[in-house]
C-alpha cells in the first residue's frame, strides 16, 4: 500500500515543488554573491556556505534516527560494493559549480554564465534520463521534452538578454557548461543515494559532507597562494545560504525519482527566474528589474509545462 502511494505522487505537485525550490536557489545566489563580495574571496564564501549547511545537517542527523539508519545502509552498501563509490560523490559537482561562480561568473557576466549553466544542465538531464541513469528509470526522447528544453534555453537567454555585450573570454564558458552538466549528474546520484538510504536527509548530508571537504581543500590551496581573506562580515543574513542549499538538495533528492531529471531541472530553472523577478521587486539589485526577465520567467514556466506532458 505504501509503494502504491509513492507511485501515485502527483506530477503537478512535483512541478510546483521544483519551481519553489528553484526560487530558493535565486535567493541563495544573491546571498552567496554578497558574502563573496564582503569577503573579497569566492573560495572562502563557497566554503562558508557549504560548511554552514553541513553543521546544520549534522545537528539534524543527531536527532534523526531514520537519517542515521540511512547513513549506515549507505556505508554498508559501499563496503560490500553493491553501490559504487561515485554514487556518493554528488557533492563534488556542487562544489565545482560554486567554484566556477567565483572564477568565471565575473569575467563572463551573469548572462553568458547563466545560459551556459542551463545549457549544460538541460543536455545532461535529457541524456541521463534517456539512458536511465537517474532513479526515475529510462525516459525516452519525446517531442514535448525536446521542445520544452529548447524553450527553456530561449527563456533564460531572453531573461538575461539585457546583460549581453562587451568583450567576453568565451573560453571560460567551459567551466559553467561543465558545472551545468554536473548539476544533472549530482541530482541523479543524490536520487540514487536517497533510494538506498530511504532518506532524503541522508542523501543531503552525504552531499554536503563531500562538497565541504572538496571546498576546504581548494580553499587551503587558495589561501596558500594569496593569503587569508578579510574578517568575516557581521550581517547574519549572509550566512543562511547553506541552510537554503540544504532545502534545495534535500527536496531535489526526493523529487528526482518522481519527476525525472529533465522536468526537475527545468522546474528549478523556471523557479530561479521567478525568484529573480521576486527579488528584484522586493529587494532591487544594482541592475533593477527588466521586462525581459519577467517575460523569460513566464516562458520558462510554459517550457516546464510542455516538457512534463506525458504520452
Amino acid at each position: 500500500m505504501t509503494e502504491g502511494v509513492k507511485r501515485a505522487f502527483p506530477q503537478w505537485l512535483g512541478l510546483v515543488l521544483a519551481v519553489v525550490t528553484g526560487t530558493f536557489v535565486a535567493a541563495q545566489a544573491r546571498i552567496n554573491g554578497a558574502l563573496g563580495a564582503a569577503l573579497d574571496d569566492g573560495f572562502a564564501a563557497a566554503a562558508v556556505s557549504f560548511g554552514s549547511g553541513l553543521i546544520i545537517l549534522t545537528i539534524v542527523m543527531g536527532f534523526s534516527r531514520p537519517g542515521r539508519r540511512g547513513l549506515a545502509r549507505v556505508v554498508g552498501s559501499l563496503r560490500d560494493r553493491t553501490v559504487p563509490w561515485w554514487t556518493v560523490a554528488g557533492g563534488a559537482a556542487g562544489a565545482f559549480l560554486v567554484l566556477s561562480q567565483g572564477i568565471a561568473a565575473a569575467a563572463l557576466g551573469v548572462a553568458l554564465f547563466t545560459v551556459a549553466i542551463v545549457a549544460g544542465q538541460t543536455i545532461s538531464s535529457l541524456v541521463l534520463d534517456r539512458i536511465g541513469f537517474g532513479p526515475h528509470g529510462v525516459v525516452p526522447f519525446r517531442t514535448s521534452r525536446v521542445l520544452g528544453s529548447v524553450l527553456a534555453l530561449v527563456a533564460v537567454a531572453w531573461a538575461v538578454s539585457t546583460e549581453f555585450g562587451g568583450d567576453k573570454p568565451l573560453w571560460l564558458l567551459v567551466m559553467p557548461l561543465l558545472g551545468g552538466i554536473g548539476i544533472g549528474w549530482q541530482q541523479a546520484v543524490n536520487g540514487r543515494v536517497r533510494q538506498v538510504a530511504s532518506s532524503a536527509l541522508t542523501a543531503t548530508f552525504i552531499n554536503f559532507t563531500v562538497g565541504t571537504v572538496v571546498l576546504l581543500v581548494a580553499m587551503a590551496v587558495h589561501f596558500a597562494a594569496v593569503g587569508l581573506p578579510d574578517a568575516l562580515p557581521s550581517d547574519p543574513i549572509l550566512y543562511i545560504g547553506g541552510a537554503i542549499g540544504c532545502v534545495f538538495i534535500g527536496v531535489s533528492a526526493f523529487l528526482v525519482s518522481h519527476t525525472g531529471l529533465l522536468v526537475l531541472g527545468l522546474g528549478t530553472v523556471a523557479g530561479q527566474l521567478v525568484g529573480a523577478v521576486l527579488l528584484d521587486l522586493l529587494a532591487p539589485g544594482a541592475g533593477g528589474l527588466h521586462w525581459t526577465t519577467v517575460a523569460g520567467a513566464g516562458l520558462a514556466l510554459v517550457a516546464v509545462a510542455i516538457a512534463s506532458i506525458r504520452r
